[in-house]
């Protein structure tokens, strides 16, 4: 089963059902929608029961989704709940179901919320890397129908982070494609990544909340600094960048402030467990925290950058 979403721009991105743009901050709750909605589907695919239509949703959204589960036969209507609920077809429940979440995932932190349904509900996680040459990229863009400015795949290959699973031990089942790349040897390497997953489901841990508390409380005290640090040398250098874009001063100032007041932000959310931004993991490693502090950094940037233009 395949879920297609792909960012396709940077000051904007476009809704793949209506073509309207899509500001980067409502692009990250779509994101988060979606994937509420695969996790209903994969607790009625767990139990074997039927699925439910969530109380809050995007019609439009939600229809693309009913519609990609329907088209691979996974699915049918209950006509007598009114096409509110939905019943597994037998081919969800019968054999292995592959779900292929199709997106940029440039970010490590968006990577670990699909890890983190996959542990909640013990299934197999895998991820696969194509790591494609800039030129390439820039090369394919310009053939496309329509294609994406060029700054936004230089962008793109400056913010990617690519799987790391000497760092990130949830990584590990993981494989990096060279493209271009010999079709039958990847074709092989790909099915050993899925067999893998398959046989290898990621176990599932129960929420313990006195230990949870003790871990963020750890994380706190021994990583604060470091994070302050490094937050302070990000919001430098990305005033740096905002000043060599030629960013008028007026807006200089209120970048200034919105940065200074996101960073004052994630600190106190690391410090007290707030979980304002910090929400998807306890976080406990410094990389992480800079990963979420980067994109909602980036949020606020475009607004500035895009005012020059």
């Amino acid at each position: 089963m395949e879920l297609s979403r792909r960012p396709v721009g940077w000051e904007r991105r476009w809704c793949p059902r209506h073509r309207l743009p899509v500001e980067p901050s409502q692009w990250k709750l779509l994101r988060q929608e979606l994937l509420r909605y695969l996790e209903y589907f994969l607790m009625a695919v767990v139990s074997g029961c039927q699925m439910s239509a969530p109380p809050k949703r995007t019609e439009a959204m939600w229809e693309d989704f009913i519609t990609c589960l329907k088209d691979q036969d996974l699915i049918f209507s209950a006509a007598f709940e009114a096409q509110s609920c939905y019943l597994l077809m037998k081919t969800a429940l019968s054999r292995p179901l592959l779900l292929i979440l199709d997106d940029n995932f440039y970010y490590q932190s968006m990577r670990y919320e699909v890890y983190q349904l996959a542990r909640k509900y013990s299934l197999g996680f895998c991820q696969l890397f194509l790591d494609c040459p800039l030129e390439t990229c820039l090369q394919r863009n310009g053939q496309r129908p329509r294609a994406l400015p060029a700054e936004t795949i230089h962008l793109m290959g400056r913010k990617i982070e690519k799987p790391n699973p000497e760092k990130n031990a949830w990584e590990h089942n993981s494989l990096t494609i060279q493209s271009p790349a010999c079709a039958s040897e990847a074709s092989l390497e790909v099915t050993d990544l899925l067999r893998i997953a398959l046989e290898n489901p990621v176990k599932y841990v129960e929420d313990n909340v006195e230990q949870k508390e003790t871990d963020r409380m750890i994380c706190s005290t021994n990583i604060l600094h470091k994070v302050d640090q490094t937050l302070r040398r990000i919001v430098s250098q990305t005033m740096k960048e905002a000043k060599d874009e030629q960013v008028l001063p007026y807006n200089l100032k209120l970048l200034a402030e919105e940065l200074n007041k996101l960073k004052t932000e994630f600190l106190e959310d690391l410090r007290q467990g707030n979980k304002k931004y910090l929400c998807f993991q306890q976080i406990i490693d410094i990389p992480d925290v800079i990963s979420f502090f980067h994109y909602e950094k980036d949020n606020i940037v475009q607004k500035y950058f895009s005012k020059q233009h």
